[in-house]
């Protein structure tokens, strides 16, 4: 861990002293990696991944054998450009001439 450590010289009042420790902790890139570190989130580890798998693996599986024993209807999934009004061609026009 890095530090950022001032020290207050004789006639040096307290303010100056805080702006000083305020720039070093800027030049050594405390703030910056203090922040960036803010939403970090810890690696799944390998046994948590494993379940994760399994779990998802046994869900599927499930909800296939109910699909194919008709307890439940596939969500019909709709492509974007059928919903959107058929728009006519643009008129082929000739280049216009500068």
């Amino acid at each position: 861990m890095v530090q950022a450590e001032v020290t207050k010289t004789g006639s040096e009042s307290a303010l100056s002293t805080i702006r000083k420790f305020s720039r070093k902790v800027q030049g050594a890139g405390l703030v910056k990696t203090v922040r960036g570190g803010r939403y970090f989130a810890r690696l799944a580890s390998k046994t948590v991944k494993k379940k994760r798998a399994l779990k998802l693996i046994k869900r599927k599986a499930e909800y296939q054998r109910l699909l194919r024993e008709g307890k439940v209807v596939e969500p019909v999934r709709h492509n974007a450009r059928e919903h959107s009004s058929p728009r006519s061609p643009a008129p082929s026009m000739p280049p216009i001439a500068h």
